[in-house]
């Protein structure tokens, strides 16, 4: 866990961008040629591991709650983990991601499950996706999600303040927010297509950081820019740079975009090149998505049967 730092001005002024070259780089990223056969099962499997199975729909109920619970404990077909011996390596998603109002039934039905402990309980509070409500309304929607069972909260930053360039602000918002979430891991929301510049990221990244942010997190999901490779690579750098000063390491969740099993590919290869293996697994990354885990398990599928599942033969995500 993050405890954070004082708040260090100086930290978010020591970086330059060339945003050609973080193109360049985020290029290479992207077309590079996935791993093969029994490897690309083997991420696969462990981009399972990773993925916030989410729901942060309007007309969510108790029924949508439910099946996403059921998908999260067995998010792959029982015979294709056997095909692939995974039998005993605890193939669950990382956690379930829902609205504060959804939590306590969530953590109902994954106690009827037998997995309220090994799957996190994600919840977006603090006015999720706008954060534009009174700090106080939105501290209070931390602290009834963690009291309702919520063992990760992700907030949302005040991107007025992050425009304005009121760093301090921003920093002292989300040291409150990280208060309000007690033990439960913080993922701080950059809504990084709404920051305008690679310099915002950046600063945002350091900020988030220096107030104790546990992951930080590339977007709502609700922006028109979500997670991009070119903006992933100046927050993990900010992360890098962050543990090179600190001794302290930060976890990183993209969101928003991410539908093909190809995609969760490129984003463990960014995360084994820019920060190690040691960033390889849920405790330090995640995966936000709604629709990745299906595609996944028809790839998985396809890599035990030599061919494509139809539709009926794997379950809803």
């Amino acid at each position: 866990m993050n405890n954070g730092v004082n708040f260090n001005e100086s930290w978010l002024t020591e970086e330059n961008f060339n945003l050609p070259a973080i193109k360049k780089r985020a290029g290479e990223l992207g077309k590079r040629r996935s791993v093969k056969k029994s490897y690309q099962a083997a991420w696969l499997f462990r981009a399972v591991t990773c993925i916030d199975l989410t729901t942060l729909s309007g007309d969510d109920t108790r029924s949508n709650v439910q099946r996403l619970c059921h998908k999260a404990v067995r998010p792959v077909r029982d015979d294709i983990v056997r095909y692939f011996g995974m039998q005993t390596k605890g193939i669950k998603v990382g956690a379930v991601c829902v609205y504060p109002n959804r939590v306590a039934e969530c953590k109902e039905i994954l106690k009827s499950l037998n997995a309220d402990t090994s799957i996190k309980i994600a919840s977006v509070a603090t006015g999720f996706p706008a954060g534009q409500t009174p700090l106080s309304c939105r501290l209070e929607e931390i602290r009834r999600a963690v009291a309702d069972g919520a063992t990760e909260i992700d907030i949302v930053i005040n991107r007025t303040y992050a425009l304005n360039g009121e760093w301090e602000k921003v920093f002292e918002e989300v040291k409150e927010m990280k208060i309000a979430c007690g033990n439960a891991h913080m993922k701080t929301i950059l809504a990084t297509g709404e920051l305008g510049s690679m310099t915002n990221i950046y600063k945002a990244s350091m900020t988030c950081m220096m107030a104790g942010a546990d992951f930080i997190k590339t977007s709502t999901g609700k922006e028109s820019v979500n997670a991009i490779l070119p903006v992933a690579l100046v927050m993990v750098r900010a992360i890098r740079h962050y543990y090179q000063k600190t001794g302290i390491k930060v976890g990183f969740k993209p969101a928003g975009g991410i539908r093909t099993a190809k995609d969760s590919l490129t984003w463990l290869s960014l995360m084994k090149e820019e920060l190690g293996d040691e960033w390889v697994n849920n405790e330090m990354f995640r995966l936000g998505a709604s629709s990745l885990l299906g595609d996944i398990e028809r790839q998985l599928f396809h890599c035990a049967y030599g061919r494509y599942a139809a539709a009926h033969e794997l379950a809803l995500a």
